[in-house]
C-alpha cells in the first residue's frame, strides 16, 4: 500500500499536480514610479507565491529566501503591523 501511495504522489508531482508549499513566483522586470515622481527599473526576480499567510513570505523576519540564501532582517510585529496596514 505504501508503494502504491508513494508512486501515486511521485506521478502527481511530475504532472505538477502536487505543489509545494513554498512555491515560486516570476515577477517580470518592470518600471516603477519613485515618491519623487522619478521612474525606477526593477529587474526581474523571484518571489513568495501569494497565500494571503504573512509568515510565508521570504521578507518574513528570520525565514530564508531560498534563491539567495540570504535571512530575512528585522521585527516581525513591525512587519505584522505594516502588513496588515498596508492598503489603509
Amino acid at each position: 500500500m505504501k508503494k502504491i501511495f508513494s508512486t501515486l504522489v511521485l506521478i502527481l508531482a511530475i504532472f505538477g499536480l502536487v505543489t509545494s508549499s513554498f512555491a515560486d513566483v516570476s515577477v517580470r522586470g518592470h518600471l516603477r514610479k519613485n515618491p519623487k515622481g522619478g521612474w525606477s527599473w526593477v529587474p526581474p526576480h523571484w518571489r513568495s507565491d501569494p497565500d494571503g499567510n504573512p509568515f510565508n513570505n521570504w521578507s518574513f523576519p528570520g525565514n530564508v529566501n531560498p534563491h539567495t540564501g540570504k535571512v530575512a532582517p528585522g521585527n516581525p510585529d513591525t512587519y505584522l503591523r505594516h502588513y496588515y496596514n498596508r492598503n489603509r
